[in-house]
């Protein structure tokens, strides 16, 4: 019997170039039928997915509204969906308090309060442009020790 030589690995990451100031990252991802340039614009999309809650902070509302929304902040002339921010209560749950009102973050940028009820998560989706909204909903942590909420 021959012996098979071992696998190359399926996937790799390499680091070509990072923006000290904005984190952007120039990148390629050898996946198993090829390799992508990251970051990846795909060619003919009309629909381009915008996070509410971390928009919510940076920009934030106010400049979202005074440069007419994330279209032309963006430089994008096609559809946006958004999401509610409602993920959040489960990645940044450290720092999150949610209540029958809302969801308060502390902002992981710089400690500042943020509410999101959901007619905040409304209004934010509304001045970042979105095309299809998503309604802020009460995510649940599949291991929560809070068993009143998981019933």
């Amino acid at each position: 019997m021959a012996s098979k030589s071992p696998m190359p690995s399926a996937l790799s990451f390499e680091l070509l170039a990072r923006c000290s100031t904005t984190k952007a990252r120039a990148a390629n991802l050898t996946l198993p039928h090829g390799p992508v340039q990251l970051p990846l614009f795909y060619a003919r999309c009309r629909l381009c997915l915008n996070n509410t809650y971390h928009l919510g902070l940076k920009p934030g509302q106010e400049v979202l509204d005074k440069v007419g929304g994330a279209h032309k902040l963006q430089g994008w002339n096609h559809n946006l969906l958004t999401d509610s921010g409602g993920f959040q209560m489960v990645s940044l749950l450290k720092l999150a308090n949610i209540t029958e009102e809302g969801v308060r973050f502390l902002s992981p940028h710089d400690g500042s309060p943020m509410l999101l009820t959901p007619e905040h998560s409304m209004s934010l989706q509304n001045s970042i442009g979105s095309d299809i909204i998503m309604q802020l909903d009460d995510v649940l942590v599949t291991t929560s020790p809070d068993a009143e909420r998981c019933a």
